[in-house]
């Protein structure tokens, strides 16, 4: 591999990387973008709902931020909503100008005062947004990208960021911003592509990087049994039911997600009856639904939930810097404090646009390289997620958390596994979407974040 040195390295070809990478090259910079499986089978692709933004007339980004920290359960790092709230609104009409054909109707999910989220036919956002922003990295001068390239760890020369190591060999860079997605599919009940084990994670606390908030993982309420496509919270905005083998509703459809999925788990097999709702708003997705032999038209949908959202990851400021200079963290693999214990509905393409623009911003001041580097270490090998794995951690961290299975999983041999089951131990309480059987209510005594630095154990600190 060319050692060939680029301005920015960007690590991932979601709606993070993407807007990272063009932002980047829009203001000069040499970009190289990198993915570890094909450019389109990223998280945010498969994104159904939509981007939340304050773009309605009876809106505003303060109305924004007091949903975002009412669902955030009292831990939402304000500085951060304040940042995604009032940029957000002109990310959102960014990507109109570029020609995202958004729906003419805002949509209202669970926990928005508002309608207030965009949407593509219904349930196909994600793809649209990604797929034009693809297109459009595509056309731009001064940004290569290399497909089924995964980065096994990073450069960290003198305490400095200098790039990625891969299999082909080592990656220079001025600035390196991770944008890789989250961890959910380490859970096997999921809704995200395989490879979304939490590698960002992994390679960050090796490079010295702080991780934060890996107790917190949002379970989609209503993915279809037995696949992970998600029936988007847009259906429920709809007024689709969430019924139980009686056909009898047993939990409000709009609260949030944590408190859905607990229902479900709690009250056992039930189904989404969309058969009263506008189904031809949602076209692509009634089609999947079909795909998958149910026709919703006639019969509710069998649902449960699914890992959908890795709310912690690497620790980053405003500007998405980590801990460990030229280093930076964008989208699901970072943790902004932004989504505090429990994220709001269609927030998330929305932080990886905000967010992936700073961090570009950002690391175009990023010093230039060493002359000389020296050595460079071995690639480290492959890390693999089993299926067994995978089971266990589903057993032993889900939507319901045993302290015994909690401390079973915390022995395991992978790291990301590990640190969720040691994270979940250390907040002895239930909050947003970690919930244990031991606690299961809030205690004012946790009202902060869990941090993990290299050579520390677990500190509970306060972020504003």
């Amino acid at each position: 591999m060319s050692s060939t040195p680029y301005d920015v390295l960007v690590v991932g070809s979601g709606a993070a990387g993407l807007t990272a990478a063009l932002t980047a090259a829009e203001h000069g910079a040499s970009v190289l973008m990198l993915t570890k499986g094909h450019a389109p089978d990223s998280s945010s692709w498969h994104a159904q709902g939509g981007i939340a933004g304050a773009i309605g007339d009876d809106d505003t980004a303060e109305l924004h931020a007091i949903d975002t920290e009412r669902a955030g359960r009292e831990l939402c790092r304000q500085s951060a909503v304040r940042v995604l709230v009032e940029e957000g609104p002109e990310r959102v009409r960014e990507l109109m100008a570029f020609g995202v054909p958004f729906d003419p109707e805002l949509n209202l999910e669970g926990g928005h005062s508002r309608r207030r989220v965009s949407s593509v036919d219904g349930a196909h956002t994600g793809w649209a947004i990604t797929s034009l922003l693809g297109r459009r990295a595509a056309a731009t001068d001064g940004i290569a990208v290399r497909e089924a390239t995964a980065v096994r760890g990073l450069l960290i020369v003198g305490g400095r960021c200098l790039g990625a190591l891969t299999p082909d060999g080592p990656i220079f860079a001025r600035a390196t911003i991770l944008a890789m997605g989250g961890a959910a599919a380490l859970w096997s009940r999921s809704t995200n592509p395989e490879g979304q084990i939490g590698d960002a994670v992994a390679i960050g606390a090796v490079a010295g990087a702080a991780i934060a908030d890996m107790e917190f993982m949002q379970f989609h309420p209503t993915v279809l049994e037995g696949s992970r496509l998600l029936l988007t919270e847009a259906l429920r905005g709809d007024g689709a039911k969430l019924i139980d083998e009686k056909g009898e509703r047993f939990v409000d459809e709009l609260a949030p997600r944590d408190e859905v999925s607990r229902a479900i788990v709690r009250h056992g097999r039930c189904f989404l009856d969309l058969r009263s709702i506008d189904r031809d708003r949602f076209p692509g997705l009634m089609i999947e639904i079909e795909k998958s032999g149910y026709d919703p038209a006639l019969v509710p949908i069998p649902v449960s939930p699914a890992a959908h959202y890795t709310i912690g990851g690497i620790v980053t400021d405003l500007d998405a810097l980590t801990d460990v200079p030229g280093l930076y963290a964008a989208g699901e693999c970072a943790a902004t404090g932004v989504h505090g214990a429990n994220r709001l509905a269609s927030n998330s393409l929305l932080e990886c646009l905000v967010f992936g623009r700073r961090a570009a911003l950002a690391a175009l001041g990023e010093p230039p390289l060493p002359a000389q580097i020296g050595d460079v270490p071995p690639t480290p090998p492959e890390r693999v997620a089993s299926q067994e794995l995978r089971e266990q951690v589903w057993l032993q961290a889900g939507v319901i958390r045993d302290p015994g299975d909690l401390a079973v999983l915390a022995t395991s041999h992978d790291p990301v596994a590990a640190m969720v089951a040691r994270f979940a131990i250390a907040r002895a309480e239930s909050r947003g979407v970690h919930y244990r059987t031991d606690a299961p209510i809030a205690n004012p005594v946790f009202e902060g974040h869990f941090v993990l630095r290299p050579g520390q154990g677990l500190i509970l600190e306060q972020w504003t």
